[in-house]
C-alpha cells in the first residue's frame, strides 16, 4: 500500500511538472483604470487557486469557532470532561 501511494505522489507531480511546462507563456492581466500585470499563465492559475482555498477556509472558520464555543458550553452544563487531542 506504501508504494502505491508514492507511485500516485510521483505520477501526481509528473503530470503537474508537465503543467507547468507546457504553460509558461506569459499573459497579462488588465484591471480598471488601465492597470495591466504580466506574469506567467502557471503563477496565475496557482495564485487563483491559493486565493480560492484562503478564501474557502475563512468562510469555514466561523462556524468551527462556533462550534467549538457550543461543545465547551455544552460540556461546562453537563459537568462532562474536557477531552485534549
Amino acid at each position: 500500500m506504501r508504494y502505491l501511494m508514492w507511485f500516485l505522489r510521483i505520477a501526481l507531480f509528473l503530470l503537474l511538472l508537465g503543467f507547468t511546462v507546457k504553460n509558461t507563456e506569459t499573459v497579462t492581466l488588465r484591471y480598471y483604470f488601465g492597470y495591466e500585470w504580466q506574469a506567467p499563465l502557471i503563477l496565475i492559475v496557482l495564485l487563483s487557486f491559493a486565493l480560492g482555498l484562503a478564501i474557502g477556509v475563512m468562510s469555514c472558520l466561523g462556524k468551527i469557532f462556533r462550534q467549538k464555543r457550543e461543545i465547551a458550553t455544552g460540556r461546562r452544563k453537563y459537568h462532562l470532561p474536557e477531552e485534549h487531542g
